[in-house]
């Protein structure tokens, strides 16, 4: 099973993009982020037409996640499913084959200690308690998605220059860390241990030619599914051209 994570900044700017690229490469799964539209607005039927399925949560403009597959999808939940009333479209779940897959797309936090930043590292701890209360039986989960951190200092272009700012500063990194510790593995890690592997770049001051990037998108998977984990990478081609997404797909393979 290939599973794929891809912030796409904006599904319906980007519809044919990413008709093209599933055509092309053909994975099981794909898990977007930041689909920017309301439920009525996703393109189910052109998916569909293209061999997928799709479960998607959204809402007018922002955030937005979804997920699809060339298999049926199954026990499909939206949001974190807790007591806290929340508006903004940030989870989405649902059991593929063995694997119960979710798409995460947590909040960027806007500037160490504002209260956008406070809400993020909430989130993060509403997130813990989903998984720990609700997926404990699920021997195969991956947790996918945009999470905002980039976990260590090999995971950024400049770790001087970015060391305590947004997505670096040390409780951030400490909640995504905190997050793992629910028996989560960072799949690239399994196979790519070196410096300079990047899965966003900002759109200004030619970062992408000068790989002056982040690593903030990962595949998390439970301990049985990383242990048939047997390849993980980062699709830096789809970051190339004109009107890309800020952010490359990450992916992840399991002999399944």
């Amino acid at each position: 099973m290939r599973i794929v994570s891809w912030n796409i900044n904006s599904l319906r700017k980007r519809q044919e993009r990413l008709l093209g690229w599933l055509a092309g490469t053909q994975p099981d799964v794909v898990c977007l982020q930041e689909t920017k539209c309301t439920d009525e607005q996703f393109p189910e039927l052109a998916l569909r037409a293209a061999g997928y399925h799709s479960a998607f949560h959204g809402q007018k403009s922002y955030n937005g996640v979804a997920i699809l597959s060339r298999s049926v999808l199954q026990d499909v939940r939206a949001s974190l499913c807790d007591e806290e009333e929340d508006p903004q479209a940030r989870v989405i779940a649902a059991t593929i084959g063995s694997v119960r897959v979710y798409s995460i797309y947590a909040p960027n936090g806007q500037a160490v200690g504002s209260a956008a930043y406070d809400y993020k590292l909430k989130w993060y701890r509403r997130l813990r308690k989903r998984l720990r209360e609700k997926e404990t039986s699920a021997e195969h989960l991956a947790v996918c998605g945009d999470f905002n951190v980039a976990p260590k200092d090999e995971d950024v272009f400049d770790p001087a220059l970015w060391r305590g700012a947004i997505m670096c500063s040390e409780k951030e990194r400490a909640a995504f860390q905190e997050l793992c510790g629910e028996g989560l593995t960072d799949t690239l890690r399994i196979h790519h241990p070196e410096t300079g592997l990047f899965s966003w770049w900002d759109y200004r001051m030619l970062a992408f030619p000068k790989n002056r990037g982040l690593r903030i998108d990962a595949i998390l998977a439970s301990q049985a599914l990383a242990a048939r984990c047997t390849g993980a990478g980062i699709d830096r081609e789809m970051r190339k051209g004109k009107e890309t997404s800020d952010h490359a797909p990450v992916w992840a393979e399991f002999d399944l």
